[in-house]
């Protein structure tokens, strides 16, 4: 029995991630997933939100997309992102900024089009902050 599956997360600028995982769990639209080995083939689009991997060795991989599509097949799992950024690669004041403006927009009740915007750069923020704390969990441990 298999026990790991080859992930592969990739964004408009590069890879991300290649590698073998014990398990992927990513923010779907209706859910949170999470992909073992032998996992049923899908296909379904990823919230702004987070992927943690857990990497063959056991270690966690802490990562935040801003959307994208997640595709099982028997032998791989492929996350397509818009954009994907790996936890201590985020910057903390640039996130706090992008959630700051986003408030500021969303409490103006501007266009309808803003709002919109708003709400996704708020929800990328938020992600964004979520997974550094995550990592400063985990480095405390």
């Amino acid at each position: 029995m298999t026990s790991t599956i080859r992930c592969d997360i990739v964004s408009a600028e590069e890879e991300i991630f290649h590698g073998d995982v014990q398990m992927v769990v990513a923010t779907g639209e209706i859910g949170e997933l999470g992909i073992a080995p032998r996992h049923a083939p899908l296909i379904t689009r990823l919230k702004p939100g987070k992927v943690v991997l857990t990497l063959a060795n056991g270690d966690k991989l802490d990562l935040v997309v801003s959307g994208g599509i997640l595709e099982v097949q028997p032998q791989v799992v492929s996350i397509l992102a818009d954009t994907a950024i790996r936890a201590e690669n985020i910057d903390e004041e640039k996130a706090k900024a992008a959630k700051a403006e986003a408030e500021r927009i969303l409490a103006g009740r501007g266009e309808a089009i803003e709002i919109a915007e708003a709400q996704a750069r708020l929800a990328e923020a938020m992600a964004q902050l979520q997974a550094l704390e995550r990592l400063r969990k985990n480095l405390k441990h």
